[in-house]
């Protein structure tokens, strides 16, 4: 049976440390995220920030996309040259979706990089991406409360999350997450899932020209932006201490993200589109 591709935020699964493994050769490896996703396959949609040749053998591009709540890392290997192409001939920034399965590197015990192997890539526009944005908040959501149901069990098994009316492995996932994850901080993912939302319901239709204000709003991002971006907050309080005010700051900001001059390569930072 072909694996479900998970609609996941960067941010859950990056912070995912445990792999479940059956011990049967060639059976399928499995993330297991804070939130209980059980996942082999991922479908990713977010912004192209980055693509980079690399010389590794088997590898042939290496690209990071950003979502509302961090950076997916995804690589096109040597036996899909048709995926390598696409990343390579895309323009940065650029909407993107990849259908991709589960990359672990593990160099030693207790350090886990994870990262996505693209099988397949196309470019999107900003509805598709609104959308993914919806249908993974949709799905966090089931998993933050069969996490709450499993966190009120005494010994939470999957056969009791499925008699809740979770998923087989919604509830699998979930019960094995609450086996070697401690402390989960449902709050911290719940926040994460309220301001991706916010990123799609609270953009603003912006088509004044602001004119001079914009190339000084353009200055201060590259000049506080860094390797990483420039923090938005940083940028705000740089502007007014040039006189331009708050409002008109965020406005001049939605607007240059309008104009594709400048993007988001991560939730609250800013870089400008070279």
């Amino acid at each position: 049976m072909r694996e479900p591709a998970w609609r996941i935020f960067a941010a859950e699964y990056n912070d995912a440390n445990h792999v479940l493994e059956a011990k049967e050769e060639k059976a399928p490896k499995y993330v297991i995220t804070p939130l209980g996703a059980k996942v082999n396959r991922l479908f990713i949609v977010g912004v192209l920030t980055d693509v980079e040749e690399i010389g590794a053998e088997g590898i042939r591009r290496r690209a990071r996309i950003s979502d509302p709540t961090g950076m997916h890392v995804v690589y096109a290997e040597a036996f899909k040259p048709e995926v390598a192409s696409i990343l390579a001939d895309m323009e940065i920034p650029s909407y993107i979706a990849v259908v991709g399965k589960v990359r672990i590197y593990e160099p030693e015990e207790g350090v886990l990089y994870l990262s996505a192997r693209a099988e397949l890539v196309k470019e999107v526009d900003a509805k598709i991406r609104n959308y993914w944005i919806l249908e993974a908040s949709r799905s966090m959501l089931m998993r933050i409360n069969a996490i709450r149901d499993a966190m009120n069990m005494k010994n939470p098994t999957s056969r009791q999350l499925k008699e809740l009316g979770y998923p087989p492995l919604v509830a699998e996932g979930v019960a094995e997450a609450i086996k070697v994850y401690k402390d989960i901080d449902v709050e911290h993912y719940e926040f994460l899932m309220r301001e991706a939302l916010s990123f799609i319901t609270a953009k603003k239709e912006v088509k004044k020209d602001f004119g001079e204000a914009e190339e000084k709003m353009l200055k201060i991002i590259e000049e506080l932006q860094g390797e990483n971006g420039a923090i938005w907050e940083e940028v705000i309080n740089q502007a007014e201490k040039e006189g331009i005010s708050k409002d008109i700051a965020e406005e001049i900001i939605s607007a240059l993200m309008d104009k594709g001059k400048i993007y988001e390569p991560q939730l609250g930072k800013l870089k400008i589109v070279t």
